[in-house]
């Protein structure tokens, strides 16, 4: 039974990533904050693999770690988590997150951040010529606070063996697209202690694993101290799950109606990474407006 949910949540999930296209009309393009500009330190990025040994054991997970060039060890520095991590990272992906840092970074208009990029975990076939297992809805889009302490026990533990982070939920943040939308929000519901700012690209708030009663558990449940940034668009998806555009204005009237200090942009793009891309500096000047310098 279990085996056969697995399949037809894999085959829904194929299906959402099927219809992710970019509309010709979108008119969302990358600003000056998010190219390479003359005499800006550029900051450095690490690749390698990070594998779960409590929350998912023996998930693999692509992992990046950029370091700004600000960054001197003297003190610790601000962290912010990107799910699907590999699209955000790319200086040639939708939001150019490295690039966009350093600018920032070196305007002070944005604290010293080490950005930590995550891919969805994927279990390793145990028979040959058989395919991983791919973990990402389960980690993504589950309703519960197991992603979040897989950040808390594990990831940012391993981090802090070379860089030295801050312990301050107020200045840990959370991104993601689509599912890692959901989860980025998800993670700093369950554990405002520790995540406290959010920024989520055409979040996935809709029937997958139950997402879509996000409005009214947010309506019945005294107000968390976290800061959400939401990003749609009115031609996001409209399938089985859910209606994406709809839940993700549901999720802004329930965050307004309860006091939360929500920014929500609407567009007219789809289901991709354009317009959270272009709007991305805005958004983190948003996010990080009233960090204090110590």
């Amino acid at each position: 039974m279990l085996n056969r949910l697995w399949i037809v949540a894999s085959i829904a999930l194929a299906l959402i990533f099927a219809a992710v296209s970019v509309r010709a009309d979108e008119p969302y393009q990358l600003g000056p904050d998010s190219q390479r500009q003359d005499g800006v330190p550029q900051g450095k990025v690490t690749q390698s693999k990070f594998v779960s040994e409590k929350a998912y054991p023996g998930v693999e997970h692509d992992m990046w770690i950029y370091v700004p060039a600000q960054y001197d060890g003297t003190k610790p520095a601000c962290v912010m988590i990107f799910q699907d991590g590999g699209g955000y990272v790319s200086e040639k992906g939708h939001s150019r997150v490295p690039i966009v840092f350093d600018n920032l970074i070196h305007k002070g208009e944005m604290p010293v951040t080490i950005g930590i990029f995550l891919n969805p975990g994927v279990l390793p076939a145990v028979i040959p010529g058989a395919k991983p297992r791919r973990n990402r809805s389960f980690e993504y889009d589950a309703m519960t606070g197991l992603y979040a302490q897989f950040l808390i026990d594990e990831v940012l533990p391993s981090v802090s063996k070379e860089y030295k982070l801050t312990d301050n939920p107020e200045d840990r943040a959370l991104c993601g697209i689509s599912s890692g939308g959901i989860c980025a929000f998800t993670a700093a519901w369950e554990r405002p202690d520790y995540f406290r700012k959010v920024l989520s690209y055409v979040g996935s708030f809709t029937n997958i694993r139950g997402g879509n009663n996000y409005p009214s558990l947010i309506r019945k449940t005294e107000a968390k101290p976290i800061r959400v940034f939401l990003q749609d668009g009115e031609h996001d998806l409209d399938n089985l799950h859910g209606h994406w555009p709809l839940s993700a204005q549901q999720m802004n009237a329930a965050l307004l109606h309860m006091g939360y200090d929500v920014k929500f942009e609407f567009g007219v793009g789809g289901h991709n990474g354009k317009q959270g891309g272009a709007i991305l500096p805005d958004a983190l000047r948003w996010l990080w407006r009233d960090y204090k310098k110590e």
